[in-house]
């Protein structure tokens, strides 16, 4: 809508308006984004203006100063283009690495604008043929630092870098954040990580100060040494020089990387040493585990208080429940031994009349040889019945009539004999069973001489001899003829003796008892004049007749000798006799004799050793 006309204007029309038309605008330019972040900041033009001019002055301000950078340009020789300061060279001097991409092309821009050998013959100055000018120097700075990988190997060799590391001196521990902060801050730029942990103050915690030298002591650096290679690669005529080349060039950096490593694990080493946090740290840590060594010490003693009081009160419990239990046990042993010693005097008493009984009945005999017997059977019963036992015996045995009595003291003989015969039958069946289902395949039958022999041999040669069963075999095997027993059947039967302890130890000793009073007794009148069967050895009738036998000794004679010698010491009483006993055919004065000759025998040996030893010396 057109405004209205006032006083004293007209209004006149020049010509048609066309259609109005709709069209689409996209905003661009730099003045569209100083609008727009007028607008998003809020600012007014003339702040944009001033913040707009004073970008323009610290732009300005980031280069050096063209007087300096053209007498540095001159000076330049373009075939020592690798040892020039290529920021210096662009005039960026003092941004250095933090100069970025687009501030490394503008530089180079306005040196071209100003240096390039067309605008310099424009303003009549004096240009040099080909690459002996110095803009060459202006190029090569550019093609380094304006492609990233050559900038980081550049980068790496920075001239102005300093490389230096602070020493462990007192200076240096007195003033540490001021010596080694910046040091750290300058090396840090070679950290492949971003987030490099800085060096801290005295309120640093334990965790910060270890963070930051586990950081450094890990440090893992890009720095790296290629700029400096002696020889490039690509000038080598053919393969073979190119790959001589390149492994010189490897070597040299592998070893300028090792030493670069050295240099940081030295600052590192350095820093560690002179760091007041540290040390405040191990005090702090060593007045830790004091104070928990104490902590555990005072729980220990604590603990050990209540356990012994814990042990006092229970050996007190303890002391009172044993001493209940003895006095307990004492009344029970008190009422136990009186009512022991009441069953023992009526014990007594009834074998006393048992006794008395049957004397006065003449012990029911009709002859001395039936009188001995029941004497023997009385005795039996006396120890063997119980006390319910003897009394009912007596009071059959008091009935008044002989016969009934008789009758009474013979079923009870014959009770207690049957009673004896069916425990020795169960014994001998469990004593076969324990012995093994298969004993009569393998196991060779002992007689009872062998079994009589072997309870005196196992007594004769205790354990520790040496070759026992063996010695015992032959011992046997010299005592009883026929026998044909091993080491291995002797140990066999003395473990059936072992298991089978009393019982069959007993029966052996019985059988082998009467064996002897069999073979010793008298003959009868009409037998004595008829010889002997068994017919004397030699070696006996020589020791019967001497006394010794002449015959030389045999291995086995010496060995059951030195067997002997071994079981019965000198404090043994009659140690000869029982040491000739050990040698069936050897009498007490052979085993002397030959005792002696051992002795003389050593003695010659030594006497020898010695006199060999002497003429030796």
């Amino acid at each position: 809508m057109l405004p209205v006309a006032t006083d004293g204007q007209t209004t006149e029309v020049f010509g048609k308006l066309s259609s109005p038309l709709i069209l689409e605008v996209e905003p661009v330019g730099r003045w569209f984004e100083a609008y727009t972040q007028r607008l998003q900041n809020k600012h007014s033009v003339s702040h944009h203006s001033r913040s707009s001019s004073s970008s323009s002055e610290s732009e300005t301000d980031i280069y050096d100063d063209d007087e300096f950078s053209e007498a540095l340009l001159l000076g330049l020789d373009p075939k020592e283009w690798k040892h020039q300061d290529h920021y210096a060279v662009l005039g960026l001097k003092n941004l250095r690495y933090k100069a970025s991409e687009d501030q490394i092309k503008r530089a180079y821009k306005r040196k071209v604008l100003k240096h390039h050998p067309d605008k310099r013959k424009a303003r009549g100055m004096k240009v040099k043929d080909g690459e002996d000018d110095y803009f060459t120097c202006i190029t090569r700075a550019y093609e380094v630092l304006g492609t990233p990988s050559k900038r980081r190997a550049y980068d790496s060799v920075d001239p102005e870098f300093d490389d230096s590391v602070p020493s462990a001196t007192t200076n240096s521990k007195e003033n540490f954040y001021e010596v080694f902060t910046s040091v750290f801050e300058r090396n840090a730029r070679w950290s492949n990580k971003k987030r490099v942990p800085s060096l801290g103050d005295d309120k640093s915690t334990f965790d910060e100060v270890n963070d930051f030298y586990g950081f450094w002591y890990e440090f893992d650096s890009w720095r790296e040494y290629s700029y400096l290679d002696e020889e490039e690669k690509e000038k080598g005529e053919n393969r073979d020089e190119r790959r001589w080349i390149e492994k010189q060039n490897k070597a040299a950096r592998q070893k300028r990387k090792k030493e670069e490593v050295s240099r940081i694990r030295s600052l590192v080493d350095n820093s560690y040493a002179c760091d007041p946090r540290i040390q405040k740290f191990k005090d702090e840590e060593k007045e830790k585990k004091l104070a928990a060594k104490r902590a555990k010490q005072e729980a220990a003693r604590l603990k050990a208080e209540e356990e012994e009081r814990v042990r006092r009160e229970a050996e007190e419990e303890e002391r009172k429940k044993k001493q209940e239990e003895e006095d307990k046990a004492k009344a029970q042993a008190a009422a136990a031994k009186k009512e022991r010693e009441v069953q023992k005097k009526a014990l007594k008493k009834e074998r006393k009349t048992l006794r008395t009984v049957i004397k006065d009945y003449e012990y029911f005999a009709s002859d001395e040889k039936e009188r001995l017997d029941y004497m023997t059977e009385v005795d039996k019963l006396s120890e063997i019945l119980s006390l319910t036992m003897l009394q009912a015996l007596n009071e059959s045995l008091n009935c008044g009539d002989k016969e009934k009595a008789k009758d009474a003291f013979l079923k009870n003989v014959k009770d207690v004999n049957d009673g004896i015969e069916r425990e020795k039958r169960e014994q001998i069946e469990a004593m076969s069973k324990s012995s093994g289902s298969d004993s009569n395949k393998g196991k060779k039958t002992w007689t009872e001489e062998e079994l009589s022999f072997l309870i005196k041999a196992v007594n004769l040669f205790p354990a520790g001899t040496k070759d026992r069963w063996e010695v015992i075999a032959k011992f046997i095997g010299q005592h009883v003829s026929g026998s044909n027993k091993n080491a291995k059947d002797v140990l066999g039967k003395a473990k059936d003796l072992q298991k089978n302890d009393s019982f069959l130890k007993e029966e052996a000793q019985k059988k082998a008892y009467e064996k002897f009073l069999h073979d010793h007794k008298a003959a009868p009148a009409g037998v004595q004049d008829n010889p002997s069967e068994r017919m004397e050895s030699i070696a006996e009738q020589q020791i019967r007749e001497t006394g010794a036998n002449p015959a030389p000794w045999t291995s086995d004679e010496q060995k059951l000798l030195e067997q002997a010698l071994k079981t019965f010491n000198a404090s043994t009483p009659d140690r000869w006799e029982r040491i000739a006993e050990c040698l069936p055919v050897r009498s007490k004065k052979d085993c002397m004799k030959r005792y002696k000759e051992l002795c003389e025998i050593v003695k010659a040996k030594k006497a020898a050793q010695e006199a060999a030893k002497g003429k030796k010396t």
